[in-house]
């Protein structure tokens, strides 16, 4: 299960900036535990090497069960994104990771909250990214707390946030303190810099809107073709591997035309043999074939229906000395397709999940953006609409220049006529419109990170040592096909990176 995030919003640090902020990135903090802690870490408390299950490499770190405490033993000198790869011990197990920030890296130091990340077990490696946007030698501090077992760390590392995002992050600090101000001073020259730098951040804001509707749109689409067209469903196929294969040409040497007619119809769902066709296996899919087809094995093997049979001396000896082995080979079979299959519903079920979080957060944005655009006297028309998601930027500048206007306009009004408390009241709302887009952000980011965490798994299920079969045409049947899914996957999460991170 995916980690569920509380985020403290925080004037100085917030959680989960843009992940598209790290494009470009420059690695400024990085600890894999090859080597244990290293000098990564000036104090360690709760975590060792031993137990951990390394994400990468031969190292990493186990935390827990109970309390563990890590602090870093440089701070940063510039923003940052923080990623962390973490495995609890078993899917009993919860955990709590508590992220703080201090001028100094004492454990008694003042620590400042940023991010409470909680989760429960999982039985793969899963991302985790949390921005760290305050500058100037920064420590961190990681608190972890498990029940029910501990967790594995690995692969630790903080990113450099583009300079735009550190500029977009810094105006709204800038905001923020001149709402403090124009609540004591009435200074004319105040009240219109803060409404100018207010109203070009709320239309600013317009173009996040956009840029992440059309970034969720595009990861959409991406997804449902996966669920449609994955090649790694296919590897759950019986009916790709040999051992099957020859399974049915046995059962069908002894079997009676109304058996093999039935025996035919049972295998319908995976392809067609004839045309060499495959069909995508899902677990209901499955599940509806084995017992059944296990029981029919029985029957089509045992002595008495042999013994009445019209089949031929020789085909009788065959069914007699070979049924026992048959069967024994199909279960076998059958119980190794069976982990294969296990591997893909899991890949299937995440994908499905992230694809629910993503539909939510498009219907919840675009609702948002009409919110936002009705407050901007946009109103709710499609024109407008189509102005501000148009592939055209002058067409986009046009429409985010009339919001800017609109908001310092009605601003201006309320300000030339000394109505103070009205205009305060008013620039508190149209930075709530500003917040409430940052925290569009903020989910945009954990689906990244759910995605990531999906290439992950579907990387580590096509691994050579993942193959589950025992028979060596069987092996080298999964492996054709696994070298085929990891070609895919590699371009897919490549050009996900190179398009959303």
């Amino acid at each position: 299960m995916f980690a569920k995030v509380a985020a403290l919003m925080l004037p100085a640090i917030t959680l989960c900036q843009s992940a598209m902020a790290v494009a470009g990135n420059d690695i400024q903090f990085s600890s894999d535990f090859e080597l244990g802690t290293g000098s990564e870490w000036s104090f360690v408390y709760g975590c060792e090497r031993q137990n951990a299950v390394p994400r990468s490499g031969e190292g990493a770190l186990h935390c827990g069960p109970g309390t563990a405490v890590l602090i870093s033993s440089q701070g940063l000198a510039e923003l940052g994104m923080l990623e962390l790869w973490l495995k609890p011990d078993s899917v009993h197990s919860r955990f709590k990771l508590s992220l703080y920030s201090s001028e100094s890296g004492g454990l008694n130091s003042i620590w400042t909250p940023v991010a409470v990340l909680e989760g429960e077990g999982d039985d793969s490696y899963q991302a985790q990214r949390i921005a760290i946007d305050e500058a100037g030698q920064r420590f961190l501090r990681l608190d972890i707390e498990t029940q029910n077992g501990g967790v594995s760390l690995d692969d630790i590392r903080i990113d450099k946030i583009q300079l735009n995002a550190a500029l977009a992050k810094n105006e709204r600090r800038i905001i923020g303190g001149l709402l403090e101000k124009i609540k004591e001073d009435q200074d004319y020259k105040l009240q219109s810099d803060s409404i100018a730098t207010m109203a070009r951040s709320f239309a600013g804001q317009l173009e996040s809107q956009r840029q992440y509707l059309e970034y969720a749109n595009g990861i959409y689409s991406s997804i449902t073709f996966v669920l449609a067209t994955s090649e790694r469903n296919k590897m759950a196929n019986p009916l790709v591997y040999k051992t099957f294969k020859g399974i049915l040409n046995d059962t069908k040497r002894v079997a009676t035309p109304l058996q093999e007619a039935r025996l035919n119809s049972m295998i319908k769902p995976f392809g067609d043999l004839v045309g060499a066709t495959l069909k995508l296996v899902s677990a209901g899919t499955y599940a509806v074939f084995a017992e059944p087809f296990k029981s029919f094995l029985a029957a089509t093997f045992d002595k008495s229906n042999i013994d009445n049979s019209d089949l031929s001396r020789s085909d009788k000896k065959f069914a007699r000395e070979n049924g026992l082995a048959i069967y024994e080979r199909a279960e076998k079979f059958m119980t190794e397709l069976e982990r294969e299959l296990g591997q893909t519903t899991a890949l299937d079920n995440d994908l499905s999940q992230i694809l629910k979080n993503i539909d939510s957060f498009r219907k919840d944005l675009e609702r948002f953006m009409g919110d936002t655009m009705q407050y901007a006297d946009l109103g709710r028309n499609q024109e407008n609409r189509s102005a501000l998601m148009s592939k055209d930027e002058a067409s986009r500048a046009a429409i985010q220049q009339k919001a800017q206007d609109n908001i310092a306009r009605r601003a201006n009004a309320l300000a030339d006529a000394r109505r103070q408390t009205d205009l305060v009241q008013y620039l508190l709302r149209t930075s709530g419109y500003i917040e409430t887009t940052q925290g569009y952000k903020e989910r945009f980011n954990q689906i990244t990170a759910q995605v990531l965490s999906f290439y992950d798994r579907f990387e580590r299920s096509v691994a050579p040592e993942a193959n589950p079969f025992s028979e060596g045409e069987d092996r080298k049947l999964w492996e054709q096909h696994a070298v085929r899914a990891r070609a895919y996957i590699k371009d897919s999460r490549d050009a996900f990176q190179k398009a959303y991170m």
